[in-house]
């Protein structure tokens, strides 16, 4: 019980944080110690399927809910000018909070030129998806059924990069193929029929996740440090994301003061998180390495 109540405020925290511009669904799954189990249910849905679908209703439920408890919420509170400065910091905490999770998966235990390269390509990779104009890949109903469909279901395989892939945001996504204030609306509303629109949109999304997994499992078995090396990588490319739009100018005294405390807050809550999950994940190494010996003896 207590295992399912973790993975589901998990998700929650997940689903809530993926609202806020700049952040990334991903990262935080990768900063609480969830990462791997995701992409892993993900790509073994069919193999593993009792396992895999499990984990996958119990963190899925709490994000759902975290996103659709969340996206009016946060949106009021960056546009109050008091609370929209110490949020994106609080959350520029939190990423920096969970890095030491990312290397202690790396498994890195010397310094290489691959620690410098791999990040470096994480990095150059964020850029780049930043610099692809707003509506891009915009879906209109009035543009026929048949295309509408068709881009949605394209658009979801891209927002399944951001589901899946640290460091890019799904806000981002959104805003690129345009629909990302309109959704929004719909949910703070809580208009049910409005959402309906959007399962092709989600039907994309599920297909293009479970293919990225299936890529990406694998990629984190054989070579785990630089595929997290490059996650890191992401990781930092989003981080002037999250200061993105922010109008300092408007900040005041008391939004600073709330800002340092929100920074510390941040990187306090998932550092502790983090160590958590770094404990869970030596004492499974300890046991993988103990069966091994026994199966070799």
């Amino acid at each position: 019980m207590k295992d399912i109540l973790i993975n589901f405020f998990k998700g929650l925290w997940t689903g809530g944080t993926m609202t806020v511009p700049g952040v990334s669904g991903g990262s935080m799954a990768m900063i609480l110690g969830v990462y791997d189990r995701l992409v892993y249910s993900v790509s073994h849905i069919f193999k593993d399927f009792k396992k895999s679908f499990l984990f996958l209703l119990q963190f899925g439920l709490g994000g759902v809910l975290g996103f659709f408890l969340f996206a009016g919420f946060i949106s009021r509170l960056l546009e109050n000018p008091t609370m929209s400065i110490p949020l994106h910091f609080f959350f520029l905490g939190a990423v920096a909070g969970g890095i030491p999770i990312i290397f202690k998966s790396a498994q890195v235990k010397k310094f290489s030129a691959g620690c410098i390269l791999f990040p470096i390509i994480g990095i150059v990779c964020v850029v780049l998806i930043s610099f692809l104009p707003e509506g891009l890949f915009s879906v209109n109903s009035s543009d026929g059924m048949v295309k509408f469909i068709l881009l949605q279901l394209f658009g979801g395989f891209i927002i399944a990069f951001a589901l899946v892939l640290p460091g890019i945001s799904t806000s981002q996504m959104l805003n690129m193929l345009g629909i990302m204030d309109e959704l929004y609306a719909v949910i703070d509303a809580r208009d049910i029929m409005g959402l309906l629109k959007y399962i092709p949109l989600a039907i994309g999304g599920v297909v293009g996740t479970f293919v990225i997994a299936k890529i990406l499992e694998p990629a984190m078995e054989k070579f785990p440090q630089a595929t997290y090396l490059i996650i890191f990588g992401f990781l930092l490319g989003s981080l002037p994301e999250l200061l993105t739009g922010v109008d300092f100018a408007k900040g005041s005294t008391l939004s600073w003061i709330l800002s340092v405390v929100a920074v510390a807050a941040g990187f306090a809550a998932l550092y502790f998180m983090s160590r958590l999950e770094i404990k869970r994940i030596e004492a499974a190494n300890q046991t993988k390495e103990a069966s091994a010996k026994e199966s070799d003896k």
